[in-house]
């Protein structure tokens, strides 16, 4: 007994340890849950949203939570930027694509990247420029200009779910798109912005060394959405090929939702940008792959990927509600609570000012290149999708804790500040810039106007849960070029003053020529013995026209 006595103690704790890991647990989800009911009440109250709504209720316990430890922590579980881009991002960005409608995101594809490629880079410039100008002369401890660039990758990455759970994309396709693709480009290039800038010495900064950061930059970017392209394309071949449907739909969705996560950590196995990644391969499996499984499998992988990607969401900002009252943070900067305020308003207002930098000299340059009044972005406009932008979210917590935490704590004083006070901004943009959107779209855009020219109709008859944004009815067909002749030297005269029009033509005339065939798509009709409906639903395998 006198040997057997260590052992049982050491069993003993294990068991209070993992005991107490189950009460998080248990606790933790549910929050989740009440996150999701209290969001169901809330459904017709448009001035709220699940973001805020998982903020506030994260706030809330985070109190509790302290009161209860006597001050120790505040929050349940110690927040991981693996446990964030390894598991809960990547269903978040795949879902973005995989529901995206197509035709609006590419045919506003140039107007999209300017906003999200180049503007992330203009706002990540202007907000590490200020950084510098005025850190510089605060007591925020050591930083170097790798630091400086760091902020403005982290604070150039927006998050502006609360405007798009807002804007109509059927009466504003034209606005919901631009909103939509921009969040999506701009998270993905200011993530790739973030690591490549982790390999380069900028102390010692040379036009050589520059030159090779951008060559880094652009081969990130291109190389992740080519890897994205091709993992969907592999998987579209495979389930086209083999009929999984026949035996198993279990088979064809596990598959789907396993390539897809397999996309995002290739990416990440080869230093690439997995965002960009696992975007782009949502956008080719729902393209093809989706089309090329049985019917149930369709509605079931539809929702599953939204479910993901909705907890993932929920589980990210009640954390961050929690941890804005983490006491190992706040007691490092007890000391200079007029320095947190500091820093957290020269923050927004960089932040509002970097957004500006942009997006009204880019939509100018947009409009010049547009001809029909309908397709240019007005002011006010303008106004909503800087306005848009201005919520600071998950990516931005992320890339903050990757930057100035060590394995969730911080142990410097400057790396407290700078934590906090991205705290506080993610806290402060989302609720009052969130509560305040909803009055904002309504003054601007008060009766919702729609732009006929791009306006995608809805099918009237389906239900809200099962109509699928990127079915036929978002589809263009080549009918809808038909009044153009495209022969000879009007190919070039088409493609100067219609590029995206122009592209998209030939696009679609070589992905029915070439593409389909060999990797199925809309149109295709899974072979499935003794299912003859899976042959005949008009509603999901309506051919192409």
């Amino acid at each position: 007994m006198e040997v057997l006595n260590p052992i049982t103690t050491k069993l003993q704790g294990l068991s209070t340890s993992d005991h107490a890991s189950v009460v998080s647990m248990n606790l933790f989800v549910a929050l989740l849950c009440a996150c999701i009911v209290i969001g169901h009440l809330l459904e017709e109250n448009q001035w709220m949203n699940e973001s805020i709504t998982a903020l506030l209720i994260g706030v809330c316990t985070g109190v509790v939570i302290l009161l209860v430890s006597g001050g120790k922590s505040s929050h349940l579980l110690v927040f991981s930027e693996d446990l964030f881009f390894i598991y809960l991002l990547p269903p978040i960005i795949f879902n973005a694509g995989f529901q995206v409608k197509k035709k609006q995101f590419f045919r506003n594809f140039i107007t999209i990247m300017l906003f999200g490629a180049v503007g992330t880079l203009i706002s990540c410039f202007v907000i590490s420029l200020g950084a510098i100008e005025f850190f510089s002369r605060m007591d925020i401890g050591e930083l170097d200009i790798g630091d400086y660039i760091a902020l403005g990758a982290i604070f150039a990455a927006t998050d502006s779910v609360c405007t798009l759970q807002i804007l109509n994309q059927d009466q504003t396709p034209l606005l919901y798109s631009l909103v939509f693709g921009e969040g999506v480009v701009n998270d993905a290039t200011s993530v790739v912005l973030f690591n490549a800038l982790q390999g380069f010495d900028l102390v010692n900064l040379t036009p050589h060394n520059g030159l090779e950061f951008i060559g880094s930059f652009l081969y990130l970017f291109v190389t992740s959405t080519l890897l994205g392209v091709a993992t969907g394309l592999v998987s579209a071949y495979i389930i086209k090929t083999l009929y999984f449907g026949r035996h198993s739909t279990d088979r064809e969705v596990s598959l789907m939702i396993l390539m897809a996560y397999l996309s995002y950590m290739l990416a990440e196995l080869f230093y690439l940008s997995g965002i960009l990644t696992v975007f782009f391969c949502g956008i080719v499996m729902s393209h093809y792959t989706w089309h090329n499984v049985t019917e149930s499998s369709r509605v079931t992988t539809k929702h599953a990927f939204a479910t993901l990607s909705f907890v993932s969401e929920i589980f990210i900002f009640l954390y961050v509600g929690m941890d804005a009252l983490d006491i190992e943070k706040w007691t490092a900067v007890s000391d200079s609570p007029g320095t947190i305020v500091a820093v957290s308003s020269v923050l927004l207002a960089l932040v509002l000012l970097g957004r500006a930098a942009f997006v009204f000299p880019l939509s100018f340059l947009s409009n010049l290149s547009k001809k029909s009044p309908n397709d240019k972005i007005d002011i006010k406009q303008q106004i909503v999708i800087w306005w848009a932008g201005l919520m600071r979210g998950a990516v931005s917590m992320a890339l903050a804790y990757n930057k100035f935490t060590s394995g969730g704590h911080t142990h410097l004083r400057g790396n407290a500040i700078l934590i906090t006070s991205t705290i506080i901004v993610v806290l402060f943009s989302t609720v009052v810039f969130g509560l305040m959107t909803q009055p904002l779209i309504r003054f601007l855009l008060p009766d919702g106007k729609s732009q006929p020219s791009t306006a995608v109709s809805s099918h009237a008859g389906s239900p809200k849960s099962i109509t699928v944004p990127f079915l036929g009815e978002g589809q263009d067909s080549l009918e809808d070029f038909a009044h153009q002749d495209l022969n000879g030297g009007n190919r070039l005269r088409a493609l100067l003053t219609t590029p995206t029009h122009t592209v998209h033509y030939y696009w679609r005339k070589f992905d029915n020529a070439f593409m389909r065939p060999v990797f199925g798509g809309r149109g295709f009709v899974p072979f499935v013995p003794g299912s003859p409906t899976e042959r005949t639903s008009p509603s999901i395998t309506t051919p192409f026209q």
